[in-house]
């Protein structure tokens, strides 16, 4: 797929993301928060050659390492596919207001971000977009504020448990720079939930299995095979 580089930038509003990754540079004056940034590219030459699997690298080892990058990303992709049409159906249906209206609209642009960035990473290995039924959770205000908390901690925890997996270093600078945003959606909406944002010092990971098993008991994922048609799709 050719596309033009994504930068993290526009995930990166507040210049919070730039400043981390500065500070993690070397100090000797060279490297400014611009240049910083630019070593979190998204998409581009790159990426693209980390991905070229054998031909680029011709071990077993190498190519394993880039399998495994692309699957843990395509994981990340379906976390950010059912969050991104989350929130795109909350906004469509106008079911919340105020401050809850103003997260859903907010958060729902960084997810459907989320979703490009990792479409353009992955190009033609990007899974499909499944389809969605969120059984009423985006037709009432109360509903949809438990099952946001919900799904922003369980992407924080997924995000922790494999980003230390990633093995080419402008993926995980990619990923930890969405992480670090689905944090703060995670502490946005369970303070408009009436939550402790931060009740602990340290975040547990959470498993690959365990989180799918979580996706799975919500039943919001329509399997393709079913016959039933859902109300919403994403």
């Amino acid at each position: 797929m050719s596309a033009e580089p994504l930068t993290l930038g526009a995930l990166d509003r507040d210049g919070a993301v730039g400043d981390a990754l500065h500070a993690l540079a070397p100090d000797d004056g060279a490297t400014t928060r611009g240049e910083a940034l630019r070593l979190a590219v998204v998409g581009g030459a790159a990426l693209a050659a980390a991905l070229a699997g054998p031909a680029a690298a011709p071990t077993t080892a190498a190519a394993a390492s880039a399998r495994g990058d692309r699957d843990i990303l395509n994981y990340a992709l379906t976390l950010e596919y059912l969050q991104a049409a989350f929130y795109s159906e909350v906004e469509r249906l106008g079911a919340v207001h105020g401050r809850l209206g103003e997260q859903a609209r907010v958060v729902g642009a960084h997810e459907r971000a989320h979703v490009k960035a990792f479409q353009e990473v992955l190009g033609r290995h990007a899974v499909k977009r499944p389809r969605f039924d969120f059984r009423g959770a985006t037709e009432d205000a109360e509903r949809f504020r438990k099952t946001a908390v919900a799904f922003e901690d369980l992407a924080v925890a997924a995000y922790s448990a494999q980003a230390p997996r990633i093995r080419a270093r402008p993926y995980l600078a990619s990923a930890l720079a969405i992480a670090s945003v689905e944090a703060r959606h995670a502490a946005w909406i369970r303070r408009l939930a009436g939550v402790v944002p931060a009740p602990d010092a340290f975040d547990a990971p959470r498993s690959r299995s365990a989180t799918v098993a979580i996706v799975d008991k919500t039943h919001f994922a329509v399997h393709t095979t079913s016959r039933r048609r859902p109300r919403f799709t994403g």
